[in-house]
């Protein structure tokens, strides 16, 4: 993989070298040495804030969704919900990240980085808040979306982050916050049902007491958004005189490449949308799916906790595993076999192999970190992440939406499982196809 400049790193200037010299800062605008970040114990702070940032923003971007999933059946009844309109409530999340996520990237130009993640935080903890307070269907929709919002943008811009700070360890800082993300996932549906019981059998309070965990991932980027401020301001104006001819041709000579002309966007785009659609149908349905089948409500929880505990080394080793490789099409395929083979036992005994079918389902949605690091490789450049981050992501999302709500409809019609079951199953060829493509050696800007 290609190394991404050191100029995206706002501490990542090389050894030896010093900072912009005087000449090049604006008139008026003298800057204290004290802006730019130091090599030192400094910057591994900045460091630091922004692996805990990472860890504990990757550890809310999923248990507003399987704590819901957990609670379906409860918050269905509860809100008077047809089995059509619960499908719309499992297909919000991807509505949401398509919507919002492609707002990411000029949010981040704007604000920075870290100030958007922070925002998000923000966001999820308000929705969580709000949320058990509703009193109809359309109150707790609107609720969720404001969670959503914030997991949106998050979603878009961790492999920026990553790429930012840590652009030789794509591989291991995405494995990182992907097992972080696969851990907050796995909790949030193995312990939504059992604390809901303790606290008197609430769902309302089950599904709230994520709050918590949505306000302390604000408190690490508030630090990080005064460094942004400073690092990059001073990093942009030390480097206005030296990038002025490169911006001045590129303005009168060819406009930037397009996103969309590249056929690998378009695949890992296809790729994102239909392994999102398998992970939000396993998230929002695989708990009823195994109710039906005669499994205890706690019990299906659990078996939903394995899925996603899957995740947690998985997330680790995929992305270091990947990056070693030039071709991930190996690894697409044989991720794609572990979920149809899980959605083949699903439909034949669902209840006999639940455990078995739980753990294939989980290997299977370890397609997301590869998804998220193919991102970080198939770019060259920190704005070239940035930009395919937000298409694929938004594409993917798009793709995903029927998904949920089209099983919804099929139960609700059907009677049973089996159709749903086998769509499941269906979707998993394309995935590998478009994966496969998606995984090839090359970059959007060698095809733009």
């Amino acid at each position: 993989m290609p190394d991404e400049p050191k100029t995206l790193d706002p501490a990542a200037r090389p050894a030896g070298t010093t900072a912009p010299a005087a000449t090049t800062t604006p008139p008026g605008g003298a800057v204290a040495a004290g802006d730019s970040p130091a090599p030192g114990r400094a910057h591994r702070w900045t460091l630091g804030l922004v692996i805990v940032g990472l860890v504990l923003s990757a550890l809310n971007l999923r248990p507003a969704i399987t704590s819901l999933g957990a609670l379906l059946e409860e918050v269905s009844e509860g809100l008077h919900m047809s089995g059509s309109v619960a499908g719309v409530l499992t297909s919000v999340p991807p509505l949401c990240f398509a919507v919002f996520g492609i707002t990411a990237p000029r949010l981040a130009r704007r604000f920075g980085p870290a100030a958007v993640v922070c925002a998000g935080m923000a966001a999820i903890f308000a929705g969580l808040v709000l949320r058990p307070f509703a009193s109809g269907t359309a109150g707790f929709l609107a609720a969720s979306a404001l969670a959503l919002m914030g997991i949106a943008v998050s979603n878009v811009l961790m492999p920026v982050i990553v790429k930012r700070y840590f652009p030789d360890r794509v591989g291991t800082m995405t494995g990182l916050y992907s097992m972080a993300l696969a851990l907050g996932t796995s909790v949030a549906a193995a312990a939504t049902v059992p604390m809901t019981e303790a606290l008197g059998g609430d769902w309302r309070l089950g599904i709230g007491i994520w709050a918590v965990l949505a306000a302390l991932a604000v408190l690490p980027w508030i630090p990080l958004i005064r460094d942004r401020d400073r690092s990059a301001g001073v990093r942009d104006r030390g480097t206005r005189d030296r990038s002025a001819r490169d911006r001045t041709e590129k303005a009168t000579a060819t406009p930037a490449p397009r996103i969309t002309r590249s056929r690998t966007a378009w695949a890992l785009g296809c790729f994102f949308g239909l392994q999102a659609t398998g992970a939000y149908i396993t998230m929002g349905w695989m708990p009823q799916i195994f109710r039906d089948a005669g499994v205890p409500a706690s019990t299906a929880g659990v078996l939903l906790a394995v899925t996603m505990v899957m995740g947690v080394p998985l997330a680790f080793v995929i992305p270091r595993l990947a990056t070693r490789m030039k071709n991930q099409g190996p690894i697409v395929v044989a991720l794609g076999l572990c979920g149809l083979t899980g959605y083949t036992g699903l439909f034949l005994a669902p209840a006999s192999g639940a455990w078995v079918w739980a753990v294939l389902l989980g290997i299977s949605n370890c397609s997301f970190p590869l998804a998220l690091t193919m991102i970080g490789m198939r770019s060259r450049t920190g704005a070239g992440v940035v930009r395919l981050s937000a298409f694929a992501q938004s594409v993917g999302y798009l793709i995903s939406i029927p998904g949920p709500l089209l099983v919804g409809v099929l139960y609700q019609h059907s009677g049973g499982w089996g159709l749903p079951i086998a769509l499941m199953g269906g979707l998993m060829v394309p995935q590998m196809i478009v994966g496969s493509l998606a995984g090839r050696d090359r970059t959007v800007e060698d095809e733009c």
